[in-house]
C-alpha cells in the first residue's frame, strides 16, 4: 500500500513538472523531483516511526499501541478541513444507523468547533428539542467528563446509550454568563426527515429537516397527499423549509430536487483532477407539475440544503426566502477500510451549482433577505457563524462570508420569513427579481 501512495504521488509531481520542463534535461530532472519527494516522505515515516517507538519505550505509564496508532491517524486526518474525520469500527457501525434513519440517543446533530462539541440543530420532537437545547449552543461536558480533548465520534458515544437511561449536559449558551445544566432521557430516535402540511386551502408546506435515506421517498409521498387534499386549480404553490437542516446524503439531495425539477443538472463535483468531475442530473419529472416554489433557508441550512437551493434558485424554480446559508460546499466520501478498521469520511471533492458557481465559505444568499425578532433572552446567539468560521476550512473562490440568523420562532405566527413565503405565493406581495410567481411559465435549462 505505501509503495502504491508513493507511486500516485510521485506521478502527479511528475506531470506537473513535466509541463514546466522542457530540452533534453527535463527527463532527468524529473527523475530527481520524484527521487526527492519519495525520500522526504521515507524520512518522516521514519520520524514517525521513532517517535511511536520512544512512546512506547518510555511513556509513564504502557500505552495501548492500537490507541496510539488511532490517535496518530485522527490527528493526521483532522488536519486536512473540519469535515474528514476517521471513525473507528464502532463509529463506523453509529453513523450507518444515523443514515438509516433510526438509533438510540438525544436527537441532536453536532459538529467540532475550537475543541468543544457545537450544536448544530436539534432534531424536531427529540429528547435535544424538548430541553431546549438550541443551534450554536456548544457541550462543555457530558456526565461531569469534559469534552475538550475528545474526538466527535467519541462525544457523539458519550451521548448515546441505552434507551431510558439519563445523560447530563453542561450547555455553553453565547449572551448567558452562566453554565447551563440539562438532564435528558435517551430514546429510540426515529429521524422523520419531513413533515408536511396545508397552510389555508392553497399552499402546501413541506418541511425537510434531514437528508437521511427515507427523506426522497418521503418527500414524493407529501407531494402526493398535499395534491389530495389542495385541487389543482387551487394549489397556489408550495414552500419548502430548508432552514437548520444540516444535509447528509448527496443523492438525497439529488432526488429531492428532482421532485421540483423537469430536467437539467442539479449539481456537480469537482475533485483534484479534472477526470473527478461528476455531475448529477435531475430524473423523474416535476412531482409539482410546475407550481411555484418558495424555499426558505438561514444560517443553519448546510450541505445537501444548500445543493438544493442552489439547484432550484439557478434554475429559476423557486424563490428563496430568509438569511444566507451556512456556506458548506464539500463533498465527503466514505471510504470503508475493512478488516474491522473502521472508514474514512474524506473530503474528496467540492460542488458546484448548476451555475457553476462554488458556495464553499459563502452561503447562498436568499433573494429576499427575512431577518426574524429574536427574543431578548436569545439575542446575541440568534446567528449561526458558518463554514467560513470553522478552523481549517477550505477556501473560498471569492470573498468569505461569515455567519447569517438562524434563528426560527417555535410559534408559527411569529414567524416572518414563512408569513413573506405564504403572502408571495399568495400574490400579496411581489418579488420582480424573483421566479417564484412565473416559475409555471419558466424555461428550465439543460
Amino acid at each position: 500500500m505505501r509503495k502504491n501512495s508513493l507511486f500516485l504521488l510521485g506521478t502527479v509531481t511528475g506531470i506537473c513538472l513535466t509541463l514546466a520542463l522542457s530540452g533534453p534535461q527535463g527527463t532527468h530532472l524529473v527523475a530527481v523531483a520524484k527521487a526527492k519527494v519519495e525520500g522526504d516522505i521515507y524520512s518522516q515515516l521514519n520520524l514517525f516511526g521513532d517517535v511511536f517507538e520512544r512512546v512506547r519505550a518510555d511513556y509513564v505509564e504502557k500505552p495501548d499501541d492500537s490507541q496510539l496508532i488511532e490517535g496518530a491517524i485522527n490527528g493526521m486526518i483532522t488536519s486536512l478541513d473540519p469535515h474528514s474525520r476517521y471513525m473507528n469500527n464502532d463509529s463506523w457501525h453509529e453513523m450507518q444507523e444515523t443514515t438509516s434513519g433510526e438509533f438510540g440517543g438525544l436527537g441532536i446533530e453536532v459538529t467540532m468547533e475550537d475543541g468543544l462539541v457545537k450544536v448544530v440543530t436539534p432534531m424536531d420532537g427529540t429528547p435535544a428539542a424538548k430541553a431546549g437545547i438550541l443551534s450554536g449552543d456548544f457541550i462543555s461536558q457530558i456526565d461531569d467528563d469534559n469534552v475538550q480533548g475528545l474526538t466527535l465520534e467519541q462525544a457523539v458515544s458519550k451521548m448515546k446509550g441505552a434507551v431510558d437511561t439519563k445523560t447530563k449536559l453542561t450547555i455553553l449558551r453565547k449572551g448567558n454568563d452562566n453554565p447551563i445544566y440539562v438532564t435528558l432521557t435517551r430514546e429510540i430516535i426515529h429521524v422523520k426527515p419531513v413533515s408536511y402540511r396545508t397552510n389555508g386551502s392553497d399552499i402546501g408546506y413541506i418541511r425537510i429537516s434531514s437528508f437521511s435515506e427515507q427523506t426522497g421517498d418521503e418527500l414524493k409521498k407529501a407531494i402526493a397527499d398535499i395534491a389530495k387534499q389542495i385541487p389543482s386549480q387551487n394549489l397556489a404553490g408550495y414552500v419548502l423549509d430548508l432552514r437548520n437542516n444540516p444535509g447528509g446524503l448527496l443523492d438525497q439531495a439529488v432526488s429531492v430536487s428532482s421532485a421540483f425539477m423537469a430536467r437539467g443538472e442539479v449539481v456537480s463535483t469537482r475533485g483534484r483532477r479534472p477526470e473527478e468531475t461528476q455531475r448529477f442530473s435531475a430524473h423523474g419529472g416535476d412531482l409539482t407539475k410546475g407550481k411555484p416554489i418558495v424555499v426558505l433557508i438561514n444560517g443553519g441550512s448546510a450541505s445537501a440544503s444548500e445543493i438544493v437551493a442552489g439547484a432550484l434558485h439557478d434554475h429559476k424554480r423557486a424563490t428563496l426566502i430568509g438569511t444566507r446559508s451556512f456556506g458548506k460546499g464539500s463533498v465527503q466520501t466514505i471510504i470503508p477500510l475493512g478488516g474491522g478498521h473502521g472508514a474514512l469520511a474524506l473530503t474528496t471533492a467540492r460542488y458546484f451549482t448548476p451555475s457553476g458557481r462554488s458556495i464553499q465559505a459563502q452561503g447562498i444568499l436568499p433573494d429576499i433577505e427575512i431577518l426574524q425578532d429574536v427574543p431578548d433572552e436569545l439575542k446575541g446567539r440568534g446567528e449561526m457563524k458558518g463554514e467560513a468560521s470553522m478552523r481549517g476550512h477550505l477556501s473560498a473562490e471569492g470573498a468569505e462570508q461569515t455567519g447569517s440568523q438562524s434563528y426560527v420562532p417555535p410559534e408559527e405566527k411569529d414567524d416572518k420569513a414563512l408569513a413573506a413565503a405564504y403572502n408571495l405565493l399568495r400574490g400579496v406581495t411581489t418579488n420582480a427579481g424573483g421566479p417564484a410567481a412565473a416559475s409555471s411559465k419558466a424555461t428550465v435549462p439543460n
